[in-house]
């Protein structure tokens, strides 16, 4: 798998995945019909944010995230991120590698910390792949998250030291 940063012709192969897993709505908090230039805005960082691609050695997309500061200022130096994987892909390990990817550059890029903070707690495989890479829960906000089956479920808040 190759990692890199996503360029404008890699829009199209983002949003078909993006598309997908939003309209799941099982763990992006973003509408289900969100449209395709709302998504490019959120998902398209500038700097200090970056957004990357994983690919196969034939360039194809296989999963994507984003990287950014989770707060100006005095708290610049926690990291964000969100990932998004084909779908066709679950499974396959591009998530955890991915993940490392992202791990490592925002290492690479300074910060000390990183934050999710709205990991959807019925994504169960996201929850294990996430501590398995040395995040931890700080805390879940009950019924934060209106998952299409479940109901109201809530949101961890992960951490970790970089």
């Amino acid at each position: 798998m190759l990692f890199r940063d996503a360029t404008p012709d890699d829009w199209p192969a983002i949003w078909s995945i993006l598309r997908r897993v939003a309209a799941a709505g099982d763990t992006f908090c973003w509408e289900t019909d969100i449209g395709e230039d709302e998504a490019r805005r959120l998902w398209f960082k500038t700097p200090p944010g970056r957004t990357v691609v994983a690919t196969d050695p034939d360039g194809t997309v296989l999963g994507t995230a984003y990287l950014v500061p989770t707060q100006r200022g005095p708290g610049a130096h926690v990291a964000n991120a969100s990932f998004a994987v084909d779908p066709a892909r679950a499974g396959s390990g591009v998530g955890r590698a991915l993940g490392g990817h992202v791990i490592e550059q925002a290492r690479a890029d300074g910060f000390r910390a990183m934050q999710f903070n709205a990991v959807v707690e019925t994504n169960t495989r996201a929850v294990a792949l996430w501590r398995s890479l040395g995040f931890e829960v700080l805390a879940t906000v009950p019924g934060s998250f209106h998952h299409p089956t479940a109901g109201y479920v809530g949101m961890h808040i992960m951490h970790r030291r970089l």
